[in-house]
């Protein structure tokens, strides 16, 4: 066995060889994190639901075993000699018939983890907050130092989000081993369910966004977020939030990317914000009476009246985060979504 050459070196090793759990393995940004962490470490449990689609990581050498964030029992024995937790799972909708279920997902399970790692004695807990948290209206290009409040967050799911987040930097205070990854706005394969930026991308392939809003947002292909929890556990500060992200484009560029990548055309006309959120409120008024799921959610074109955009820098700088091409990630996503029959009729 080779001699170890620094405490860098020993720490690496050290990180490879310890039990560790992935939570939201199952799930779009989880699946890559699990790959990532399959690649580099061993000995890789996941928790799942048994209701968890499993077809994205059932090739892995993991081991499952069954629980539920919001049940602290079952969290005990899946962090049974784990010492590096990855809390990646969170319930991400911008709808929902039940509020109250993204609070009970979102924190309450966030701090029923947190004093369940505390007590099986874990290492090194990274959770996967969300952008969301820094990019709040008013802030010319915010980063990791950006204070917000819940007053400033739009929706429920950013609010779940920013208490969560508080849970863990609370405990983190308090000496609680925990580092925060702030993503922008993945892209890539495997977007199956898919998120809300996936919806745009899919959206788009299917020829259902004959225009656009003045809005924007920080892209980043999901592969390179999976590579910044890995680096995120292996030099993160304790207590220290950093963001994953890539670039800030218009969604006007996002789709003219789109555009290249599939030789398909992209919009051109662009509709004001107070079109979009008469639109919205309409359609979720019919949804309340036919009691369906609106595809235009109102928090969603809340979000869209500013634009996300943010300064990843100190990710690079401290966590050695290099991102890569945002328009090879974004052909990527719409390969898979061709490749896997989300596209009616194909391109």
């Amino acid at each position: 066995m080779a001699i170890l050459e620094s405490g860098k070196d020993t720490n690496q090793e050290h990180q490879r060889l310890m039990r560790t759990l992935i939570t939201g393995a199952s799930g779009f940004l989880g699946s890559h994190v699990a790959r990532v962490l399959a690649q580099r470490t061993k000995k890789i449990r996941v928790l799942v639901r048994p209701t968890s689609e499993l077809r994205f990581i059932k090739d892995l050498p993991v081991e499952f075993v069954y629980g539920d964030l919001r049940d602290p029992a079952s969290l005990m024995k899946a962090l049974d000699g784990v010492k590096q937790v990855f809390h990646v799972a969170a319930d991400y909708r911008l709808w929902s018939r039940n509020p109250g279920e993204l609070y009970d997902n979102n924190v309450a399970g966030t701090r029923n983890l947190i004093d369940a790692s505390r007590e099986a004695g874990v290492e090194r807990f990274v959770y996967t907050s969300t952008v969301g948290t820094i990019a709040v209206p008013g802030s010319p290009l915010p980063n990791e130092t950006t204070k917000a409040v819940p007053a400033g967050m739009i929706g429920h799911y950013k609010k779940s989000k920013f208490m969560a987040e508080q849970e863990v930097l609370s405990a983190a205070a308090k000496g609680f081993p925990a580092v925060v990854v702030n993503p922008t706005a993945p892209v890539g394969p495997g977007d199956w369910k898919p998120t809300p930026t996936g919806r745009i991308i899919l959206d788009f392939l299917n020829r259902r966004m004959p225009a656009y809003v003045d809005t924007g947002l920080n892209v980043v292909a999901v592969e390179d977020v999976a590579e910044g929890h890995y680096l995120a556990a292996q030099h993160g500060r304790i207590g220290q939030r950093y963001i994953l992200g890539a670039r800030n484009m218009t969604l006007k560029e996002l789709l003219d990317a789109l555009a290249r990548a599939t030789g398909q055309n992209a919009p051109r006309l662009r509709l004001p914000y107070a079109v979009t959120l008469a639109a919205g409120h309409l359609e979720n008024l019919l949804c309340a009476i036919t009691r369906g799921e609106p595809r235009i959610p109102l928090e969603g074109v809340r979000m869209a009246r500013h634009k996300m955009f943010v300064d990843c820098s100190l990710a690079t700088r401290e966590l050695g985060f290099r991102p890569t091409d945002v328009e090879a990630a974004l052909e990527r996503a719409a390969r898979w979504y061709i490749e896997n029959g989300y596209v009616s009729g194909g391109l």
